[in-house]
C-alpha cells in the first residue's frame, strides 16, 4: 500500500489522478486532498477515499467543509500554510501537485525539502522558482516526476541517455482552436471559442493559455529547468494532431518521439507507477487510422505570448515570475470578458516593460514580485 497526497484534487489533473488510482491494481492510500474553493467536490472526495486531511485553501469556506465532514474522521485544514504541511507529510510515497498557478510553488518546495517524491503538474513551480527548486533537489537528493504530457514524454525519452547527447528538445503544441483562424480575426474571438480546445480536456486557465500559446511558452521555461538545457536547444513545434507529445533530437541527428492518444491519464499513470508499467484505461493508439502527422513552425506574430515567454526565460531572474503573474491576471480578466483575447499578450508585455529585473530572487522576493505584477497588470488593464 503506497501513500499519496493530491494537491488540487478537484481540478482536471486531480480528478483524473483519482480515476487512474481507481483503475490501477496497484493499491494507494490517499492521505490528503486539497482544493481552492470547490468545497462540495472536496467533501465528496474526502468521504469516498476516507482521507486523513482535507485542505481548503480559501479560509472563508472552512466552516462549510467542516459541516460536510462532521461525521467523518477527516481533519479539515485551511490556508496556504496547510498546503505546505500536507505536502511535507512524512511516510508519503508521492505528492501530486496539480494546483494551478503560482500558489503551487511553496507546496512543491515543501514536498522536496521533506524528501517526498513530487509528481509535478504545476508548471508554475518551475517557471517561477526553477533555480530554487533545482538547488533543493541537488542538495536534498529529491526527485521530480513531470506530469505535463510534454515533459513526461521528454522524461521518458531521455531518462536512459546522457544529457550531453541532447541536441534539441522539441515540445509539441496543438496550436489550439485558432491555428487556422486568420490573424485579423483574432480580435473578435469569444471566451467560448477560446475554451473550445480541439484535442485536450483541461481547466479553463490552461485552455486559454493553450489558445494564446502561452502554455507552450511556460512549458519551454519549465523544460529549461527540468532538463537543464539552454533555451537555444528548446523548440516549440506545432503538431495539430497531438499524437506525438514531444520529441528529443540527439547529437547524431536521430529523433526519438513519445506517442499516444490525447489523454492526460497516460502521463499521470506513468508517474503513479514509475518505474514500472501497467495496463491502463487509456484507449490504444490505432496507427492505421492516424493518417498524416503534421508539423508547423509557430507564427510569433499570431501568437506573441510564446515570444514573450522565450524573452522572459532568456532574461531570467525575476522576469518569468512577472510573465506568469501578468498572464494569470490577463487570463482571468479575459474569462470575465473585461479584456479581449488579443489584449492578453498586450497586457503581459506592458507589465514586463515596467519591471526592473532582480537577478537571483529568493522565495519571499518572488511572491513580492508576483503581487507587484498582479497589481500593475490590473492597472494596465484599465488603460487598454
Amino acid at each position: 500500500m503506497k501513500k499519496i497526497v493530491i494537491l488540487g484534487s478537484t481540478g482536471s489533473i486531480g480528478t483524473q489522478t483519482l480515476q487512474v488510482i481507481e483503475f490501477l491494481t496497484q493499491k494507494w492510500e490517499i492521505t490528503a486532498l486539497t482544493a481552492n474553493k470547490n468545497v462540495d467536490l472536496l467533501a465528496k472526495q474526502a468521504k469516498k477515499y476516507n482521507v486523513k486531511f482535507a485542505v481548503i485553501r480559501d479560509e472563508s469556506l472552512a466552516l462549510r467543509l467542516k459541516k460536510q465532514l462532521k461525521d467523518t474522521n477527516t481533519e479539515v485544514l485551511t490556508g496556504n500554510r496547510n498546503l505546505e504541511y500536507v505536502a511535507s507529510l512524512s511516510d508519503t510515497d508521492l505528492v501530486v501537485n496539480a494546483i494551478v498557478g503560482a500558489a503551487g510553488l511553496k507546496p512543491s518546495i515543501a514536498a522536496l525539502k521533506s524528501g517526498n517524491l513530487l509528481g509535478l503538474a504545476n508548471k508554475e513551480s518551475m517557471v517561477i522558482g526553477g533555480r530554487i527548486i533545482n538547488k533543493i533537489i541537488k542538495s536534498n537528493d529529491s526527485e521530480i516526476l513531470p506530469i505535463d504530457s510534454e515533459h513526461n514524454a521528454i522524461f521518458q525519452i531521455i531518462k536512459d541517455h546522457n544529457k550531453k547527447d541532447i541536441k534539441k528538445i522539441l515540445i509539441t503544441a496543438s496550436g489550439g482552436p485558432f491555428l487556422k483562424l486568420p490573424i485579423e480575426k483574432l480580435q473578435d474571438v469569444t471566451v467560448k471559442e477560446a475554451l473550445n480546445h480541439p484535442n485536450w480536456d483541461m481547466g479553463n486557465k490552461i485552455t486559454i493559455d493553450s489558445a494564446t500559446m502561452m502554455n507552450k511558452g511556460l512549458e519551454v521555461i519549465e523544460a529549461h529547468w527540468l532538463f537543464e538545457q539552454p533555451y537555444a536547444k528548446i523548440k516549440a513545434v506545432i503538431h495539430p494532431e497531438s499524437i506525438i507529445h514531444s520529441m528529443v533530437e540527439f547529437k547524431d541527428n536521430a529523433i526519438s518521439a513519445e506517442m499516444g492518444v490525447s489523454d492526460m491519464r497516460l502521463p499521470i499513470q506513468n508517474v503513479l507507477t514509475y518505474p514500472n508499467r501497467y495496463k491502463s484505461s487509456v484507449k490504444e493508439l490505432d496507427l492505421y487510422n492516424v493518417g498524416k502527422l503534421n508539423f508547423l513552425r509557430p507564427d510569433l506574430d499570431k501568437f506573441p505570448a510564446l515570444k514573450l515567454a522565450y524573452e522572459a526565460g532568456k532574461e531570467g531572474g525575476s522576469f518569468p515570475a512577472v510573465l506568469n503573474a501578468a498572464n494569470e491576471v490577463a487570463v482571468s480578466l479575459f474569462l470575465q470578458k473585461e479584456i479581449s483575447y488579443v489584449q492578453i499578450p498586450q497586457l503581459i508585455e506592458n507589465v514586463m516593460n515596467k519591471h526592473k529585473k532582480i537577478t537571483n530572487p529568493e522565495v519571499s522576493e518572488l511572491f513580492s514580485i508576483d503581487k507587484w505584477s498582479r497589481d500593475i497588470a490590473r492597472e494596465v488593464a484599465k488603460c487598454l
